[in-house]
C-alpha cells in the first residue's frame, strides 16, 4: 500500500507488465494499493484503474 498515487500507477503498470495479466489499482482509506484483477474482491475499496498489458499499458478505465 503506498500514500503516493504516482507511485502506486507505476507499480501497476510494471505488475501488469511482469505478470501479463491485468491488474487493478484500488483505493482502500487514504491509500492506494495493486491486486491481479481477478484476486480482488472489490469488497471496502473504490477501483481507480484497471492496467491491461495487452493493451499497450493504458488504464482500461
Amino acid at each position: 500500500m503506498s500514500n503516493d498515487l504516482s507511485l502506486a500507477q507505476d507499480a501497476a503498470f510494471q505488475l501488469a507488465r511482469t505478470l501479463m495479466v491485468p491488474v487493478t489499482l484500488f483505493r482502500s482509506g487514504v491509500e492506494f494499493g495493486v491486486l491481479p484483477s481477478d484476486e480482488l474482491d472489490g469488497n471496502d475499496v473504490i477501483i481507480l484503474f484497471e492496467y491491461d498489458p495487452y493493451a499497450g499499458g493504458r488504464p482500461v478505465h
